[in-house]
């Protein structure tokens, strides 16, 4: 009784082996070009191709260069990071910046504020940083926003620290008074101009 089944094992092994033999024959044995070698597929039959214009090699530093150089603090790289914050930041920073947003509100983890004093101390370069790989709970946006809009969301949470800190006494006298509450303001003279 026992014999069927020891046979039945013995041929089961035996295939077994001989279709992992198979397999490794076909996988290991691939055709393929040498690197210096010569084919017919391309029409100057060399192997090796030049990459395709515009390409940019994974360790070239054309590359790292969004990613190594701020570009200039102008009008128009904050009003694209307010853009580009309101969309990414905002849920959970806040539009102010103050860790307030929408998202810790339904019971996520608030965010640390941008006007602390620790974050004020850190460079633009953090934020960038942050931005890109993450932090604590925070998932990478790299993949989402691209890294001159990063530089651009760094800009603005610049502005947004320098706004909440400002006081009013480095302000134009024209903005200063436009801060003033309506009491403050000097009546006019009863019975009109004259």
């Amino acid at each position: 009784m026992r014999r069927p089944y020891s046979l039945a094992i013995v041929v089961l092994c035996a295939s077994l082996a001989g279709l992992a033999a198979g397999c490794r024959d076909e996988m290991a044995d691939q055709p393929r070009y040498d690197p210096y070698g010569e084919a017919a597929l391309f029409p100057d039959n060399k192997v090796l191709q030049s990459p395709p214009p515009g390409t940019v090699a994974r360790d070239d530093p054309a590359w790292r260069l969004p990613y190594l150089e701020r570009p200039p603090l102008t009008a128009t790289l904050l009003a694209r990071g307010r853009e580009r914050f309101d969309i990414f930041c905002s849920p959970c920073h806040g539009y102010a910046g103050d860790g307030r947003g929408l998202v810790p509100s339904r019971g996520f983890p608030e965010p640390p504020s941008f006007h602390s004093a620790r974050l004020r101390s850190l460079p633009s370069r953090h934020i960038f940083d942050v931005i890109t790989n993450g932090y604590g709970v925070m998932f990478p946006y790299a993949a989402r926003v691209p890294p001159a809009d990063r530089w651009a969301i760094a800009a603005y949470v610049r502005a947004l620290q320098v706004s909440q800190g400002a006081r009013a006494d480095q302000l134009p006298p024209e903005d200063r008074d436009a801060l003033r509450p309506r009491s403050q303001e000097t009546p006019a003279s009863p019975g009109g101009a004259g």
